[in-house]
């Protein structure tokens, strides 16, 4: 009698591990526990009358924004108007809908803080009425989301994008930018003396 209260304590103890075996893997064969990645609904559409991509538009938040376009392709790049942060941005126009990756680097800082990067998009608009200014308005996501902070830009006029003007080329710059390129000095580097014996 013994035998079989203790054989049918250990059946069902076997049955509830397989079961609880069998949860978790189904639990955690539904992904790899991360959300999915956020994208905006957004549909592309045609530009305004004689508008292009191509400009500087302002932001409060994120400074001026150098845009170029060539063919479908967009490149921009921004200085935060603290001049603490700047970044870059890589994406694809449809009409009047541009998807982009970017990343903003700290300036001065080296490191796993010193960037971050994800996805977005703009939409580009003209207000109604008379004398008004383009505009674009999206958001950024971090990561693989598109999605989350707002961004919007007024476009000024008369002023041409000039992208080598922000960022530097590495780590290396001071700042992270090349921000003394025209003071440097004229003529060619000496080359170095050994020390003496």
């Amino acid at each position: 009698m013994r035998v079989r209260r203790t054989l049918a304590s250990f059946l069902a103890a076997g049955a509830l591990a397989l079961t609880s075996v069998s949860l978790v893997a189904t639990v955690s064969g539904c992904g790899d526990g991360k959300p999915p990645a956020k994208t905006a609904n957004v549909q592309a559409g045609d530009m305004p009358e004689g508008a292009e991509w191509s400009g500087v538009y302002f932001s409060e938040l994120y400074g001026y924004l150098h845009v170029v376009q060539e063919g479908t392709a967009i490149t921009a790049k921004w200085m935060r108007p603290q001049r603490d942060r700047w970044g870059e941005l890589h994406g694809t126009a449809v009409g009047d809908l541009v998807r982009f990756e970017w990343t903003e680097r700290v300036v001065g800082r080296v490191g796993p803080g010193a960037q971050r990067s994800g996805k977005g998009y703009f939409k580009y608009s003209r207000p109604q009425g008379d004398n008004t200014d383009d505009r674009i308005d999206g958001e950024v996501g971090v990561g693989a989301d598109e999605t989350g902070e707002p961004w919007d830009g007024v476009k000024q006029r008369n002023v041409t994008p000039d992208l080598a003007s922000i960022g530097g080329s590495g780590a290396m710059d001071v700042g992270g930018g090349d921000w003394d390129s025209t003071n440097q000095e004229p003529g060619t580097p000496e080359e170095p003396t050994p020390p003496p014996p």
